[in-house]
């Protein structure tokens, strides 16, 4: 965002970065969706047993968050500041539904009694 700011700023004549889009992905957007990806990690580690599956199922949790980038990019969504509350509110809402499925199926006792 520096580099970008040094680079823009004699063109617009203000800093563009920091803005309000960009507070909004990086204080609450990013740490909710990292949130989203743990739980679900948390759920297929509790329901696979082959730590490589789980891995892999794992990359898959980003492909939403992909999606949303190539369509901002591509035109099809805009990520303006409203869009991107209504993304922050279903992650908020997925987040919720997500943590009470992890509770419900990662068995801590149950992996701690059987590993070896």
């Amino acid at each position: 965002m520096a580099l970008i700011d040094r680079v823009t700023y004699s063109t617009f004549g203000y800093l563009y970065f920091p803005n309000w889009s960009m507070d909004v992905i990086l204080l609450v957007i990013a740490p909710l969706a990292s949130i989203l990806c743990v739980e679900l990690n948390v759920i297929m580690s509790a329901r696979l047993s082959d730590v490589r599956a789980v891995q892999q199922l794992g990359g898959l949790s980003v492909l939403p968050f992909a999606g949303i980038y190539v369509a901002g990019e591509i035109g099809l969504v805009t990520l303006d500041s409203t869009n991107l509350l209504a993304i922050a509110a279903a992650l908020v809402a997925c987040d919720l539904a997500l943590f009470f499925v992890s509770t419900k199926t990662f068995r801590r006792e149950e992996i701690l009694t059987k590993w070896k």
